[in-house]
């Protein structure tokens, strides 16, 4: 056995501690980074002396030769990352979903005494309730015109403001196309880098937490689930490997979003380039959403049964809030979504509303005894839709054309009485009896989009179902949150930096280098009598 052979097992002691005291710094520095996985140096005996063989030297018998820093490796468990992943896109959904309907529950705000659709109709009934006792009062004559102006300037700011909200998110749904886009053009880039240092056998550790930062960034926009690839050479049995990252929607249909070092990228079916990259990222000029395409592989939000089996996450969120359309078994196509639905029912709504009260205007008997016209124009319309939108008082309408009387008498208030009662009427009835009139209305001839229960209880019922809708989504939004919570705390307790267990490595390892050191110091006390003390005798 060579002299300097416990100097060399003291040396190997002192860089392995030196290696692990340097990652305990790697893992203070980083506490606070985001995404940091903590590491650990994996310290492993050396070979010992002599190893089997016929020449062995005849010593008692194999003695260690000290010990080596084998790897340094991230400390991560890879099935809570599938589970952070899982819940991530459901909470991305989620949220997308409550933002879109908590800006609609601002607009169609019900608790503002003075601009909520409910109160400015309710003032438009109470100005005919007003008429009917004076029915030749040229001050509530003027009443009924202006409380008519403000009810369909309530209902083009509806419309309008709905609108414009549904824009901002078609701007964010390519925003979001963009942004996946860059993920996976990141992911993809960083893959080729640990292709190429993995088979040195490299463990690219700083690579790897950068690449699992972007997968569950894409997590939250689309339901994923992630392969790996061995990167083949002289790769650690530990080594992370090549992410292929997939996308299956819930019909069964799947593509990949990234494989090895290329990646496909997602853009909008019969959409726009809003940027000029030649990426189709923005929703259609025209109509709703269809789906995306991906790698040459068609997504459609739902099937002809109007389930939705689109990839779940925020994009998904984003685009059943701007709204997308289907073909059903019967060939029709069909429109859904929040803000579509919403803007359909406020336009029926305005429809039926405008619609029954000129037809019931149009039977009473102005002030000069000239025979009612309509009372509310729709521009072009040839059905409801836009009628929200186009909705007016009738321009050629003076208050001395308002037909409150039933029987020709200018102080008969009759048909205001009728006017004022118009929301209540059952629309559901074929007919309807009228104030001061033989003949009743037919409501089945009207050909209007609610054919059940009132004007007042369809808008009840529009409101009621926006209320529902939020609050459905804000609660599954929270659970959302709090089961992505509890997993990244799972992952965290696993992952995480703790600096008073770092303290204590750093202490465990100071301790065996300055062990290590007393060693050297041990074997240069040796070493120095060896060559020094001995040899001298008989001088």
């Amino acid at each position: 056995m060579s002299t300097f052979f416990g100097l060399e097992t003291a040396k190997r002691a002192l860089a392995a501690q030196q290696n692990a005291l340097y990652t305990v710094g790697q893992n203070v520095a980083n506490a606070n980074t985001e995404g940091y996985t903590r590491q650990r140096v994996n310290l492993t005996a050396t070979d010992p002396y002599p190893a089997a063989s016929m020449n062995r030297p005849a010593i008692a018998g194999q003695i260690g030769t000290g010990v080596e820093a084998g790897e340094i490796q991230r400390i991560r468990d890879k099935y809570l990352d599938v589970q952070y992943r899982e819940n991530n896109s459901k909470l991305g959904y989620w949220t997308a979903k409550s933002d879109a309907l908590s800006k609609m529950e601002s607009v169609m705000d019900e608790t503002d005494s003075d601009s909520s659709l409910s109160n400015t109709m309710e003032a438009f009934w109470e100005s005919l309730q007003d008429l009917s006792t004076n029915p030749e009062d040229v001050s509530a004559r003027s009443v009924v015109l202006e409380r008519g102006k403000t009810l369909t300037d309530t209902l083009h700011y509806l419309s309008e403001t709905l609108s414009q909200d549904k824009k901002d998110v078609g701007s964010e749904i390519s925003v979001s196309v963009n942004d996946i886009n860059s993920i996976l053009e990141q992911i993809s880039d960083l893959n080729k880098q640990i292709a190429a240092l993995e088979p040195n056998g490299y463990l690219p550790n700083d690579l790897y937490d950068k690449r699992d930062i972007l997968v569950d960034k894409l997590s939250s926009y689309l339901n994923i689930t992630v392969e790996t690839e061995k990167s083949g050479g002289n790769a650690k049995a530990n080594a992370d490997g090549i992410y292929n990252i997939k996308m299956m929607a819930a019909d069964g249909t799947s593509v990949y979003l990234v494989q090895g070092s290329s990646y496909n990228s997602v853009e909008v079916q019969n959409g726009v380039d809003s940027d000029g990259d030649n990426i189709i990222d923005s929703p259609p000029a025209s109509g709703e959403m269809v789906g995306i395409t991906v790698g040459g592989i068609q997504f459609a939000v739902s099937d002809a049964n109007g389930n939705v089996t689109f990839p779940q996450g925020k994009l998904l969120g984003l685009i059943e809030s701007y709204g997308y359309q289907y073909t059903d078994a019967n060939g029709n196509t069909v429109e859904a979504g929040t803000y579509p639905e919403m803007l359909d029912s406020l336009d029926k709504l305005a429809y039926t509303f405008g619609t029954v009260f000129n037809a019931v205007h149009e039977k009473g008997t102005d002030l000069e005894g000239n025979a009612g016209t309509a009372f509310f124009t729709f521009g072009s319309l040839t059905d409801y839709k836009g009628a929200a939108d186009a909705i007016s008082v009738n321009s050629s309408l003076t208050y001395s054309k308002i037909a409150a009387s039933a029987n020709g008498d200018p102080g008969d208030g009759s048909n205001a009485i009728n006017l004022a009662s118009v929301e209540d009427f059952d629309l559901s009835s074929n007919a309807v009896s009228l104030e001061g009139f033989s003949s009743m209305l037919n409501i089945a001839s009207l050909g209007l989009p609610f054919t059940t229960g009132t004007i007042n209880s369809n808008y009840e019922g529009i409101i009621g179902k926006l209320g529902v809708d939020a609050e459905r989504a804000n609660n599954l939004e929270a659970n959302s949150s709090s089961l992505l919570e509890s997993v990244e705390t799972n992952r965290q307790s696993v992952s995480s930096v703790s600096l008073d267990e770092e303290l204590t490595n750093m202490i465990k390892y100071q301790q065996a280098y300055n062990a290590a050191a007393r060693m050297i110091t041990m074997n240069d006390e040796l070493l120095d009598k060896i060559i020094s003390g001995m040899g001298v005798v008989g001088r």
